[in-house]
């Protein structure tokens, strides 16, 4: 099995998260022991910003902005598909909580969908989302 980076990298559909996570510096981190859950955006959900909102969150002056949105899709511990659906909110590491609501059996966490849970990593889980989240 693979850490959380690498098997973002090898699943193709995430290279917007990956650029963002490497522009952070947050590479090591979550390669790191962990666990961590991670609401991972798909590049077809960066796709749905603002045309240049990525392009501006990559350059360095940005850092800071770009590791507060990244750490807004990252929760301590691992939280499968079963327990995310029992929670109402969950506190991130960029210390806001986002919002858990399930719709018609569907996770609704913040204003994104998910649309695959449970990638199941070395040092936790992704839950694929179709929205950037982001932080208040």
């Amino acid at each position: 099995m693979a850490d959380i980076v690498d098997t973002a990298v090898g699943a193709g559909s995430f290279k917007t998260l990956v650029a963002a996570v490497t522009a952070a510096g947050l590479v090591d981190t979550l390669k790191g022991k962990g666990p961590f859950t991670v609401l991972a955006p798909a590049d077809a959900a960066f796709a749905k910003l603002p045309a240049g909102t990525v392009e501006s969150l990559v350059k360095p002056e940005a850092k800071a902005t770009l590791t507060g949105i990244l750490t807004y899709h990252v929760i301590p511990g691992t939280h499968h598909a079963a327990d995310v659906m029992k929670m109402t909110s969950a506190a991130t590491v960029n210390g806001q909580s986002v919002d858990i609501k399930v719709v018609d059996g569907k996770v609704h966490i913040g204003d994104a969908t998910v649309v695959t849970a449970d990638i199941v990593c070395d040092n936790g889980v992704i839950h694929v989302i179709d929205t950037v989240l982001m932080p208040k």
